[in-house]
């Protein structure tokens, strides 16, 4: 695993860590300056979340993915209810991406636009993709960008819309979740929307050459070089993170 934070003296509002079986990454979103609606900020929502997450996972095989992520929603939304304007649209939250290995299969479970890739014969990326249609929706409707952002944060968990980690357990239900043999897997990646940037928009690899990158160099090596295109016309940098499983050697034991 490793992680890079987007901007020196910023906090790093990306999450990732792992029990035995398990791996949790969490990219953390918020409005800049929100201060006074939770005076814990992004990254302590999302490093507490991802936390929670992994002590429910740790508990056993037997543990629901979706279960976990809703009660853990539940539990740090309760943290600070009472200090923070938890429901308002700008107050922490983050996307998630979590996968997990139990009798023989890999199970997994993305909310918003962070990402898995299994890579067997190809590579498969499993991906949210209803944030990005509703960006591109509400883009298309307004022009004014005041009022893309009101439209954006009003069609925010709820039906039609599209789905965050935030103070509504019942958001952890919408994450798109399912599991294949660990047979038909060579290796893993759990990735943050800013690791995706070296495939789109930036073009650098494709997913295959990602996973390659990752095979020989680690998650250090794809950091490496994702802030050596940066910075990019496409967008400033952003925190980045990865997450990388061999789950098959490439060389047999003897």
């Amino acid at each position: 695993m490793a992680t890079s934070p987007g901007h020196v003296g910023r906090d790093n509002e990306d999450f990732v860590g792992a029990v035995p079986a398990s791996v949790v990454l969490l990219d953390g979103a918020g409005i800049p300056g929100a201060e006074q609606l939770c005076r814990h900020g992004v990254a302590w929502y999302a490093h507490s979340l991802g936390a929670a997450v992994l002590g429910r996972l740790s508990r056993g095989p037997g543990v629901d993915l979706v279960g976990a992520l809703a009660e853990s929603i539940d539990e740090v939304t309760g943290r600070h209810r009472g200090t923070c304007d938890v429901a308002d649209p700008s107050s922490p939250q983050a996307t998630v991406a979590m996968v997990r290995v139990t009798d023989g299969r890999l199970d997994h479970l993305v909310l918003g636009d962070s990402y898995v890739v299994l890579a067997g014969v190809r590579p498969v990326v499993l991906a949210d993709p209803r944030e990005l249609d509703v960006r591109a929706a509400v883009i298309a409707e307004h022009d004014d960008l005041a009022a893309r952002i009101d439209a954006f944060r009003a069609r925010r968990n709820r039906p039609g819309g599209y789905w965050i980690a935030k103070d509504d357990p019942a958001a952890a239900a919408e994450a798109v979740t399912g599991s294949v043999p660990l047979a038909s897997l060579d290796d893993v990646a759990v990735l943050s929307n800013g690791v995706r940037r070296l495939v789109d928009p930036y073009g650098v690899l494709g997913w295959a050459g990602l996973m390659e990158r990752l095979r020989a160099g680690g998650p250090d090596d794809v950091l490496s070089r994702l802030r050596a295109v940066e910075p990019h016309p496409d967008g400033a940098p952003d925190d980045a993170t990865v997450a990388y499983c061999a789950l098959r050697s490439a060389t047999p034991p003897a």
